[in-house]
């Protein structure tokens, strides 16, 4: 599912009036998100239990960072409707917009959140909350409600099907042992064939306690008979699959979705990841050699450079590394790996200097928080050096629009 369309956002939709009440109450709504995060969903899975055991990751919820993700990307987007000189909310709705479809979420659950969110927002504020208060951000909730539904509608008419359709079944074909924590499984599914370079699927399982749970894996390889992922020993979805799911079982996942993809190679490209989030960035290098063997041949090189970065634990934590250098050497590109247990880092000034980093590239970069935020920090440091034409980012939590 993939749209080279962005929601569109007004940034003016809300009336002078709203927008004075929304400045004025945003700072206790955003000292008390956590408190009002945890009420909302403690109230909301007790009316509706079955969204925690069929839609909501567990894990996440354990360790709270769905419940920030939901219940701040309101706060977040309210604070973009008032504030000009803030970031565009148009990222941070087509990441959640993405989301969403990969789990299936359609326009009726909007009025589940929006009642249990805002009983949580008045109990945690009281009589903070007056009517004029209520009746704003009820405001900016359906207008942020709105633009996602006609966004994830329009990512649903992509792939052809019925909002919320988009569960397939996936028969495991193979499965292989990359690291002592990463395994490859490729799946026999239909729906695939239009993958994007970058996308993941949600994968299903059902747990001994009955609960079905997602988890999302980014597309490795893809076509029309199915696809792989990669999988590394993390949580309930993860380590059931590792040691419950053989060749031959069959479990549910989604049509592809996600916004971090491969764009078209117009410019040079900085691929950068840590851990298992090489993962997408090895779809993207299948997909260019594809491209490339399609297009010009098997002798060919794009016509704009290509440059692979991995930052990992160990060099037998990379679990692409393989399949890296085999591209990287046939179109003759650098890859440079920093591995923990030696004391290396990615240094991107060091980089620019050798000449190793191209200027004006696209840069692609997928790992951990604290990762991805030194790799941000060192481009702003060294633009005018490296000049980035745009820089696409993934996380692995649910905040990942925190990252702006």
């Amino acid at each position: 599912m993939y749209m080279d369309t962005a929601p569109e956002v007004d940034r003016h939709a809300l009336s002078p009036e709203h927008a004075e009440t929304i400045r004025a109450s945003l700072p206790a709504v955003g000292a008390n998100i956590e408190e009002i995060a945890r009420l909302f969903y403690r109230t909301m899975f007790a009316e509706h239990p079955g969204l925690l055991a069929n839609t909501f990751n567990r894990g996440n919820q354990r360790s709270g960072e769905q419940q920030k993700a939901l219940a701040a990307s309101v706060a977040t987007f309210a604070a973009m409707l008032v504030d000009t000189s803030a970031p565009s909310p148009v990222e941070l709705l087509t990441r959640i917009g993405h989301k969403h479809v990969s789990l299936g979420i359609t326009e009726d659950q909007y009025q589940i959140v929006h009642d249990n969110l805002f009983q949580a927002i008045g109990e945690v504020l009281g009589d903070a909350v007056t009517p004029q208060v209520a009746e704003a951000w009820d405001r900016v909730y359906w207008i942020m409600a709105g633009v996602l539904v006609g966004f994830e509608k329009g990512l649903y008419d992509s792939a052809g099907v019925r909002d919320g359709d988009v569960f397939v079944p996936a028969r495991l074909a193979a499965r292989e042992q990359l690291t002592g924590s990463v395994m490859k499984y490729a799946f026999e599914a239909a729906g695939f064939a239009r993958t994007q370079p970058g996308q993941y699927t949600s994968l299903g399982v059902q747990l001994p306690d009955g609960a079905r749970q997602l988890r999302q894996y980014s597309l490795i390889e893809w076509d029309d008979r199915g696809f792989s992922v990669a999988v590394q020993r993390d949580g309930e979805v993860s380590s059931h699959l590792q040691d419950h799911v053989r060749e031959s079982d069959t479990i549910e996942a989604t049509l592809p979705a996600g916004h971090l993809v491969l764009h078209q190679f117009t410019s040079p490209i900085v691929t950068v990841s840590q851990g298992i989030g090489s993962t997408p960035m090895a779809g993207m290098l299948v997909a260019l050699i594809r491209r490339l063997d399609a297009e010009q041949g098997a002798a060919s090189r794009p016509e704009h450079p290509i440059t692979v970065l991995h930052a990992d634990a160990s060099e037998s934590d990379y679990a692409f590394r393989d399949l890296a250098e085999a591209v990287t050497s046939r179109l003759q590109a650098p890859l440079v790996t920093a591995f923990r247990d030696q004391d290396q880092r990615l240094d991107l000034r060091a980089l620019a200097e050798d000449g190793t980093l191209p200027a004006g590239a696209q840069w692609y970069l997928c790992g951990g928080n604290a990762f991805l935020r030194d790799i941000r920090d060192q481009l702003e440091e060294h633009k005018t050096r490296l000049f980035p034409a745009e820089v696409h980012f993934e996380l692995f939590s649910p905040n990942d629009w925190l990252l702006r």
